[in-house]
């Protein structure tokens, strides 16, 4: 199996370095205004970028490193290779347009020597330069997709959209068959500048009318003071059987600097009040009963666990599970959805759902009612939506906010509502509305 992986990991590297010679002669066959290009200082620059950027995707997938440097490897790269895809069809154009004109100058110098045999034999046909057109046109065509990218980067920031999930479980009560969860995750107020947006958001979750919501983790980016502004408007998320959150690897404050201890400490016990404050149930390693008409399901909600190096493993599923045996159903909400493969899979069959956020689909990709593809499934394997193991299922949720760059392209910010139902899953797809 190694074997074959590390033919795939050298195909892969010599189909991109094939692609950057290819992409190289048609930048160095521009003239005119472009004569940077046929300098070798540019050559070598490009080379140099181009096997960097190779190497880098190649340690992200296969070496461990702290997630920043990761997304900005993959971001780096995939932008890079839009440009370039992009471009090869306008050089393969040029390219067959040349080989068109270069065959026809042979036939027609080969004609030639028939019809006057004692001429002199003709010499080399002379080179065919590119055409200005198509290759000013090919980098047009790569410069569009990327400006493009900018363009739709701020306008997908506040771009809520609802996605509905069925959630089946062979053995949940009668009482609960057909009841509404709604879910919301990476809220990062500290990157929010548009209060009214945000605020719409909020109200089209309140217009789903959700019996109980989940929230999962990172309601700031550093320090609670970000959340300050928004206190008010996500204390309207409410719903009759409550609101139950968990903390994210951004809540306890790890990601800024702190005179002393005791500052940080007392950061983090404000984000454990504006929970309260705000209304919604804080689970830290711990469970609670949701009760409808004398039957009863599981909630439970652990501190944030990564797998990652980088990620904090504060959560403690021994805790959260304590005096659950009984109950036929346990929803677990969990920040991060490494978590899921790494220790709720192996170790405790007994949770039924899990529920996290934490990955924010890097807020770039392609995400359809039928296909879903994102640079960070090359660093997760449960990234966005619903994914399913034997009974065990796992939702995660792309965010309600931003964070790292104020951007989100096909990648849309996320409310979730799920309607849990009494049975067994018929269809593992999800769809949009």
């Amino acid at each position: 199996m190694m074997k074959g992986q590390t033919l795939h990991v050298i195909f892969l590297i010599l189909a991109l370095l094939l692609i950057d010679l290819y992409v190289l002669s048609g930048l160095r066959g521009l003239s005119g205004k472009w004569k940077f290009l046929q300098k070798v200082s540019f050559k070598r620059w490009y080379w140099m970028v181009s096997v960097l950027l190779i190497a880098g995707l190649i340690f992200v997938v296969f070496v461990k490193m702290g997630l920043v440097v990761r997304l900005a490897v993959v971001m780096a790269f995939f932008v890079v290779f839009l440009f370039k895809i992009s471009y090869l069809p306008f050089l393969f154009t040029d390219d067959v347009r040349r080989w068109i004109i270069s065959y026809k100058k042979r036939l027609k110098s080969q004609h030639a020597a028939i019809q006057q045999p004692l001429a002199a034999i003709p010499g080399a046909i002379p080179p065919i330069p590119r055409s200005e057109f198509l290759m000013k046109a090919g980098l047009l065509a790569g410069a569009i997709p990327l400006a493009a990218l900018k363009l739709e980067m701020k306008s997908g920031l506040y771009d809520y959209h609802i996605r509905h999930q069925t959630l089946y479980f062979p053995d949940l009560p009668k009482a609960f068959d057909g009841i509404r969860l709604g879910q919301i995750s990476d809220i990062h107020s500290g990157s929010f500048f548009d209060k009214k947006a945000v605020l719409g958001g909020v109200e089209m979750l309140m217009r789903e009318k959700a019996d109980f919501i989940f929230f999962t983790g990172d309601l700031v980016n550093a320090v609670t003071e970000e959340v300050k502004d928004y206190q008010d408007i996500f204390s309207k998320v409410k719903a009759p059987l409550g609101v139950y959150s968990c903390l994210g690897n951004h809540d306890y404050g790890d990601y800024s600097w702190w005179p002393d201890e005791k500052a940080k400490r007392k950061n983090f016990e404000e984000i454990i009040a504006v929970h309260k404050r705000m209304g919604w149930d804080l689970l830290m390693n711990e469970n609670r009963r949701l009760k409808v008409d004398g039957e009863e399901i599981g909630i439970l909600g652990i501190e944030n666990w990564g797998e990652l190096s980088r990620f904090p493993k504060y959560g403690r599923m021994d805790l959260a599970v304590k005096n659950t045996d009984d109950l036929p159903v346990k929803l677990l909400l969990s920040h991060d959805p490494s978590h899921w493969r790494a220790q709720v899979l192996p170790e405790y069959p007994q949770i039924d759902a899990m529920f996290s956020g934490h990955t924010h689909g890097m807020q770039m990709g392609v995400r359809t009612a039928n296909f879903q593809w994102s640079p960070i499934q090359y660093i997760y394997n449960e990234w966005a939506g619903h994914y399913q193991q034997g009974k065990q299922q796992l939702y995660v949720n792309v965010g309600y906010g931003f964070l790292g760059f104020s951007g989100r392209v096909g990648i849309l910010p996320e409310i979730t509502i799920f309607e849990l139902k009494t049975g067994t899953n018929p269809s593992k797809k999800f769809k949009t509305a």
